[in-house]
C-alpha cells in the first residue's frame, strides 16, 4: 500500500455569540488557517461552514494525487463534491479524468464532481506549484474548464484617496463557469492601498474563506470578523487563511499591499447578493 501524502484537520462552526466571548488564541485556533502549503504534501482542512475543504498542494519530486479523507465518506474525493483550483506558485500540472491542465500562476480550474484521478505536479521543482484548493459539496456534474487569469471578469474598484485602489478578478460569475455553489474570485490591491472590503457586508446566506497571499514576509494584514457590532480581528501573515461564517463581516487592512483568493459556498452563487454594513453601525 502506498504511503498517503495528504494531511487533513477538521474546523466544527462557531457561532456568534460564542465566538464574541474568544480572546486571541480561541479565535485563531477556530478560524485562522496556516500551513497550506507544505512540500510534497496536500494540506486539508474540512470545515463545517457549508461543508467547505479549503486546503494546499505542493507538489516537488512527485506528483500528488488527491486522495479521499473519512470527512468526506466517499471513495474518491469529487464522488460527491467539486473543486477549485487556483495556483499561487511556479508553473504547474493537473490531470483529472484523462486531461491534462497546465497552470501559470493565478490561472484557475474547475473540476465538476465525479471527476476522477486527479493529481497535481510541478513543472520546476525548483520553483513548484502551489495549489490552493476550495472544495464543496455538489449535486450535478458540470464540465471541467481551466480559466486563465487573463481571461477572468475583472473589476477595477476605490480609489487611491480610500487607500482601496483594487481589482477584482471574478474566476466565476453568471456569463461564465458553471459551479453548484462554489464562488471564486481574485483581489489584487494597487500600492499604496490596503483597505479590502470596506465598507464591509454579511451575507448569511452562504459562508466564505480569504487566503492572504503576495505579502510580504516582514508584513501583516489584520483581518476582521464578528457580527457587525461586536468585532474581532486576526493577524494574518504571507498564504495564510481564514474562515468566515455567514453572520461574519470579512474585511482587511495590510501594512503593505497584497492579494487575496476569496471563496464561497452556500445557497446561491449571486455574486452581488450581500447585506451591506455601513460604517456607522460597526462596532
Amino acid at each position: 500500500m502506498s504511503q498517503s501524502h495528504t494531511d487533513y484537520t477538521s474546523r466544527f462552526a462557531i457561532d456568534p455569540i460564542a465566538a464574541a466571548a474568544m480572546g486571541t488564541d480561541e479565535l485563531r485556533h477556530n478560524f485562522h488557517i496556516d500551513g497550506l502549503f507544505q512540500p510534497g504534501r496536500i494540506s486539508l482542512t474540512y470545515t463545517h461552514y457549508d461543508r467547505m475543504i479549503v486546503g494546499g498542494a505542493v507538489p516537488v519530486a512527485a506528483p500528488l494525487p488527491l486522495e479521499a479523507i473519512k470527512p468526506t465518506g466517499t471513495k474518491g474525493f469529487l464522488d460527491r463534491r467539486e473543486l477549485i483550483v487556483v495556483n499561487i506558485g511556479g508553473a504547474g500540472v493537473i490531470r483529472a479524468g484523462g486531461q491534462s491542465f497546465e497552470l501559470r500562476a493565478r490561472d484557475m480550474l474547475y473540476l465538476g464532481m465525479g471527476t476522477q484521478d486527479v493529481s497535481f505536479a510541478s513543472v520546476d521543482n525548483g520553483a513548484p506549484a502551489k495549489f490552493y484548493l476550495l472544495s464543496a459539496p455538489a449535486h450535478q456534474a458540470h464540465p471541467s474548464r481551466l480559466i486563465r487569469i487573463g481571461d477572468a471578469k475583472r473589476l477595477d474598484l476605490g480609489s487611491n484617496d480610500a487607500c482601496n485602489e483594487r481589482s477584482i478578478f471574478q474566476f466565476i460569475h453568471a456569463e461564465g463557469v458553471k459551479t453548484c455553489q462554489l464562488v471564486v474570485g481574485m483581489t489584487q490591491l494597487a500600492p499604496g492601498s490596503v483597505w479590502n472590503t470596506m465598507p464591509c457586508h454579511v451575507h448569511d446566506r452562504r459562508m466564505e474563506a480569504y487566503l492572504y497571499f503576495d505579502l510580504p514576509e516582514t508584513a501583516r494584514v489584520f483581518h476582521f470578523m464578528g457580527e457587525p457590532d461586536e468585532t474581532r480581528h486576526i493577524v494574518m501573515g504571507n498564504e495564510e487563511a481564514v474562515l468566515s461564517p455567514g453572520w461574519s463581516i470579512h474585511s482587511g487592512a495590510g501594512t503593505s499591499n497584497y492579494a487575496f483568493i476569496w471563496a464561497m459556498a452556500g445557497d446561491n452563487v449571486d455574486y452581488t447578493d450581500v447585506d451591506p454594513v455601513a460604517l456607522d453601525d460597526l462596532r
